[in-house]
């Protein structure tokens, strides 16, 4: 799939490190998806969608660099949407979400909450002023917090949240790998759904940059239920630019 090109109407300080680039075409799309983010001259590279038409992005490396330079009336290529996103189809959900991660669990909140589904979300950040989409949460149902340095909400990890998830129907999660493994050990895997990010170059489940033990995250993913991520290098191993494995 050949790129399209979209301008950007706006571009939102979230937070001292993450900016949302709202852009002039709305997206079909389903909580969860990515699309491919071409710079021009720098990289093409997977976001998850923070909206129909935005995606919500962390400084981390050469391509996301460029793009917080980028302002109203610049371009950038998109394809996509691609892959899975997230089943919500019960009727009481858990969603836990760390960092940046909370992009594509701010739309399944929303969305779920419009459907009068049941919504308690744990939102983690290093500290208060990283907490992602906080207004959004709190929009959708309950909401409870937790920092690393203890500036709002409890003293720790979004992990020590959790209470009871065999309480609920489903389970939807994404963040750093670390966290999402300790999500995974202490959850039923057959409700929980976590959704991953690893090195993605053509999207489409062509080149397998992206696998994880035969899976492809681009395309079997990047959504993923917590059964099938059990039998893998989840938490343990991911890939780097070269395809070789390094620890996670």
């Amino acid at each position: 799939m050949m790129p399209i090109n979209t301008v950007i109407t706006e571009v939102v300080d979230e937070t001292p490190t993450i900016k949302t680039f709202f852009f002039d075409k709305t997206l079909d799309s389903i909580p969860g998806q990515f699309v491919m983010i071409w710079i021009r001259g720098v990289d093409e590279i997977p976001m998850a969608l923070s909206y129909g038409n935005a995606i919500t992005v962390q400084k981390v490396g050469p391509a996301t660099s460029a793009l917080f330079g980028f302002e109203v009336g610049d371009s950038i290529g998109i394809r996509g949407p691609f892959g899975n996103g997230f089943d919500f189809n019960k009727g009481n959900i858990l969603l836990i979400a760390g960092g940046v991660g909370a992009a594509p669990i701010a739309p399944l909140a929303e969305k779920a909450g419009s459907m009068g589904i049941s919504v308690t979300t744990l939102l983690g950040a290093k500290k208060k002023d990283e907490l992602l989409f906080k207004e959004r949460f709190l929009a959708a149902g309950e909401l409870k917090i937790a920092t690393d340095d203890g500036t709002a909400g409890i003293h720790g990890y979004v992990t020590q949240l959790m209470d009871g998830p065999e309480k609920y129907d489903e389970i939807c999660c994404c963040g750093p790998e670390i966290m999402m493994k300790k999500v995974l050990d202490k959850v039923p895997p057959e409700i929980a759904q976590f959704s991953l990010h690893r090195y993605i170059k053509c999207g489409l489940g062509i080149c397998g940059a992206c696998c994880v033990d035969g899976l492809r995250v681009c395309k079997d993913g990047p959504v993923f239920q917590g059964d099938v991520l059990k039998r893998t290098e989840f938490g343990v191993y991911r890939r780097n630019d070269c395809g070789e494995k390094v620890r996670v």
